[in-house]
């Protein structure tokens, strides 16, 4: 029986995959059981962010795994206050304390919870407690019933009724709408720098000066979802100092980059004063937990991801690496190219579906991915009209000409069937 059928008989059908059965890979490149090389632009979705297979990973993955990989968190774990530290102190650079999940909706339901728990100490004039989050359409914050309830797509709720209730969605960067909104039992506002899943669509610098603005004024938490942009992939450390630099937000989630392809996630919390005691402080002993969260295994691999990306500031490579994509797809002026969108290596192109021959009922994204995947270049769709350039924030200039010579010759096709 082939992989593929075993997946068909034993896995639930929650994937639609593509017909590429993955074999190894080091660096940006990745083989096939049948030993096709490609180059992977995908990276398990923004995930390794120091390619496959980094020196520095395996040493530390074969290092902690010899001493201690998962004790529980009743216990002092060096590596989990080490990380922590790392984060604080080198990437938010603001006052804080972390918590530490496995994925990145865990974090995200970690900062509802925060929301929720703050609403309830924070009670709106009336007395009564404030629990509605304001988050946007297009966005993607998970698939758990909490992290979905705040997702601002139908598709990604559909037939899971009835949601967590409390969440209203507005249009992104409508600075109005979001006015409009606050009501006396709004707690927080929610939103992806630049919403990944969505496509590839980034927040303007206005529209967070007004977020701001209205969480001073309606003693509002800012809960910023980092979950894909975050440590290094726009060019800054952290996403939203893409767009705001000053912007001090008071939740911050992150998972994907975070392990670079280990799973850990995370939310950090400000230790800003609230009711004369931190922010950080609402989630006491008994509020919130994990059992694999912060294992000590998980966290020393952090640790080395993170430590790399600092020490050879690899944030300049990835801004080196956009300018010479936005520079040659632009050169291109290929007509079924619509525009390119995102930041640093979170980069989005936005195809001009009338000019793409695509099969019946396969979208302009997939049918592209399908042809590059045959060309050996892995890149994920983002929606039916964008796909997504997510390489390791190492990547080559090399790489990058080889990967868009391969993507104009895609185009090529695409226009042509």
């Amino acid at each position: 029986m082939t992989t593929s059928e075993k997946l068909s008989q034993y896995v639930l059908p929650t994937y639609g995959r593509f017909p590429i059965e993955p074999s190894h890979a080091r660096g940006t490149e990745l083989w096939d059981t049948d030993g096709k090389r490609y180059l992977d632009f995908c990276n398990g979705i923004a995930v390794c962010s120091l390619g496959h297979a980094h020196p520095r990973m395996l040493k530390a993955i074969k290092e902690q795994s010899e001493k201690l990989m998962h004790c529980s968190n009743l216990y002092q774990i060096t590596g989990q206050a080490d990380l922590a530290e790392l984060i604080t102190e080198q990437c938010v650079k603001i006052p804080g304390k972390m918590f530490f999940s496995n994925s990145g909706a865990e974090a995200n339901d970690g900062m509802i919870k925060l929301a929720r728990k703050y609403g309830h100490e924070r009670p709106n004039e009336k007395g009564e407690s404030r629990f509605e989050i304001l988050t946007f359409n297009q966005s993607f914050h998970g698939r758990t019933i909490g992290a979905m309830s705040a997702t601002g797509q139908k598709k990604i709720q559909q037939g899971f009724a009835p949601l967590l209730s409390g969440f209203t969605h507005l249009p992104y960067n409508d600075e109005h709408a979001l006015e409009n909104a606050i009501g006396d039992r709004t707690v927080a506002i929610m939103l992806e720098p630049i919403q990944g899943e969505g496509g590839i669509n980034s927040a303007t610098s206005n529209f967070l000066c007004t977020i701001e603005k209205l969480c001073e004024e309606h003693d509002l938490l800012l809960l910023i979802d980092e979950v894909q942009c975050g440590f290094g992939r726009t060019g800054h450390l952290m996403g939203w100092r893409a767009f705001h630099d000053s912007l001090k937000p008071d939740a911050i989630s992150w998972a994907k980059g975070m392990g670079g392809g280990f799973p850990i996630g995370g939310f950090w919390v400000t230790d800003k004063q609230t009711n004369g005691k931190p922010l950080s402080s609402v989630l006491g002993p008994g509020s919130h937990g994990s059992t694999y969260g912060g294992n000590p295994l998980a966290c020393a691999v952090s640790l080395a991801v993170l430590s790399e990306i600092i020490e050879q500031n690899l944030k300049e490579n990835v801004v080196a690496r956009e300018k010479q994509i936005r520079r040659e797809i632009k050169s291109w002026n290929h007509p079924a190219v619509k525009e390119l969108r995102g930041v640093g290596l979170l980069l989005g192109i936005g195809l001009n579906e009338n000019e793409i021959n695509t099969p019946k009922d396969v979208t302009a994204s997939i049918h592209l991915c399908n042809i590059l995947a045959g060309k050996g270049l892995l890149i994920p769709p983002a929606g039916p009209s964008v796909i997504r350039l997510l390489p390791p924030l190492n990547v080559s200039e090399a790489e990058v000409s080889e990967a868009l010579e391969l993507i104009r010759s895609g185009l090529d096709e695409a226009i042509s069937a």
